[in-house]
């Protein structure tokens, strides 16, 4: 693709980093085929060509962003299908961000839109409010029904569509809080590495089970795990949000911590149970590359940032001997597909468990969670999510197993109409009940339960 910045323009890094993306566009158009909106509304403007046509007039001519512009960005879910089947290796991911940055700084958006952005700019990353608002949702959610309906022929998502969506989510009751920062659990027999384990905020609150099944499996297999202390949140709810500002201050400071505690301990690895977490992590490297005082430290921390797959499919482990008959559909989240070209581990493991691994039809397809998306672009969200389920549905499983805790929720929400009955847990609580951790809470009531693990 022809680029035309001036000089001037392209003495920003950003917008060099810019024109070097659209350069690589060849207007090929594979990208629709896997491009979700585009699949659902055929609008070529809500395809990933269609936006980066869009962000090139912006950028080039320094334009405002108009409400057609803002439109078609905002309904972009980050997906990262496009960079998948992308032949040139056109970096959407960067260009997109670069436009939302823009939108957040330049765009002046109705203003009950501007405070339910910032409610969850500012509640999501933070545990403890997180905890407090769906304690909140839980009890306000039977008066959703009382909430005005659109009005007839509305397309954009009003305030109280994205009120109605929110409180939808709220999960029925929330689980005790688990270990804190600052917490060490010591390898079991010979220590044969130690590791730090990315806390998170939503996931904290939600599924802390997820977090203690990942200690357990790892401490069981001699690995020494830290939580390590006055770690916030990786930034990639406000960073997808164009909140770059505050995206960048947590990355700063996680950077910080973890260094301190490389320094003085020693760290293998920094793990993380949430693959949109993870793959922004490992994009700190990129995101500080002009902060002269974090550059090096970032993509230090970048290179050592792993899913949990990826750190447990590398020692070793006393996989079961049987085979079991409980079918496992694994949803590929799109952040670890997509985002960290994860693909494939996760089904091995689950298979060396014992466990009959199944793949979803469509598996390329977002289920619509993509951070607050389900809640900004709820009617899009549930289309996709209906999809999902009745891809998934095909396969006939005994339970889900998916390695994002957005995409659990999205998918696993039984107290909505839309969602399935069937069972969804992370991949590492399978595989660590299988190899002798605990049953997972949610399938306990499962009749094939008593076929794996220990309990």
């Amino acid at each position: 693709m022809k680029t035309e910045f001036s000089l001037a323009q392209l003495a920003d890094p950003d917008i060099r980093e810019a024109d070097k993306i659209l350069r690589a566009c060849v207007h090929c158009g594979f990208c629709t085929a896997t491009c979700p909106t585009y699949v659902l509304l055929g609008d070529e403007l809500d395809s990933p060509r269609g936006r980066i046509y869009l962000i090139k007039d912006m950028l080039e001519n320094d334009r405002k962003p108009t409400q057609e512009v803002v439109k078609h960005i905002d309904r972009c879910l980050s997906c990262l299908a496009c960079m998948t089947t992308c032949p040139s290796g056109v970096n959407y991911m960067h260009l997109v961000d670069q436009a939302r940055v823009k939108v957040e700084d330049e765009y002046s958006r109705p203003l009950s839109e501007r405070f339910l952005r910032g409610v969850l700019a500012h509640v999501l990353p933070r545990p403890g409010l997180f905890r407090a608002s769906m304690i909140a949702a839980r009890l306000a959610r039977p008066f959703a029904a009382l909430l005005p309906a659109p009005p007839k022929g509305q397309t954009t998502p009003t305030f109280f569509d994205r009120l109605r969506a929110m409180l939808a989510l709220a999960p029925g009751r929330l689980p005790p809080p688990g270990p804190s920062g600052g917490t060490v659990f010591p390898a079991e027999g010979q220590k044969r590495g130690r590791v730090a384990l990315l806390q998170g905020c939503a996931q904290q609150v939600l599924s802390p089970g997820i977090n203690q099944a990942a200690i357990r499996i790892l401490t069981r297999n001699g690995i020494e795990v830290v939580l390590v202390a006055d770690e916030q949140c990786c930034g990639s709810l406000t960073h997808h949000m164009g909140r770059d500002g505050d995206a960048l201050a947590r990355a700063r400071a996680n950077i910080e911590v973890w260094t301190n505690e490389i320094d003085r301990n020693g760290l293998d690895a920094i793990l993380v149970t949430t693959s949109g977490c993870g793959t922004t992590i490992k994009d700190y490297g990129y995101m500080l590359r002009e902060d002269t005082a974090f550059a090096a430290k970032a993509a230090r921390i970048s290179a050592l940032a792993k899913d949990v797959t990826e750190y447990v499919a590398g020692i070793e482990i006393a996989w079961p001997q049987s085979k079991n008959d409980l079918v496992v559909a694994y949803h590929s989240a799109c952040s670890l597909q997509h985002g960290q070209k994860i693909t494939q581990l996760p089904k091995e493991l689950l298979s060396k468990s014992g466990f009959v691994v199944k793949d979803v039809p469509e598996s390329h397809l977002c289920c619509g969670s993509a951070g607050t998306y389900n809640i900004l672009q709820p009617d899009i969200a549930r289309r996709l999510r209906e999809r999902k389920i009745a891809n998934i549905a095909s396969t006939e499983p005994d339970v889900i197993s998916a390695g994002n805790i957005g995409c659990m929720v999205q998918i696993g929400s039984v107290e909505s109409a839309d969602g399935t009955s069937v069972p969804v847990v992370h991949t590492i609580e399978l595989l660590d009940w299988a190899t002798g951790g605990p049953r997972p809470d949610l399938l306990m009531r499962s009749m094939k339960g008593p076929h794996v693990g220990s309990a």
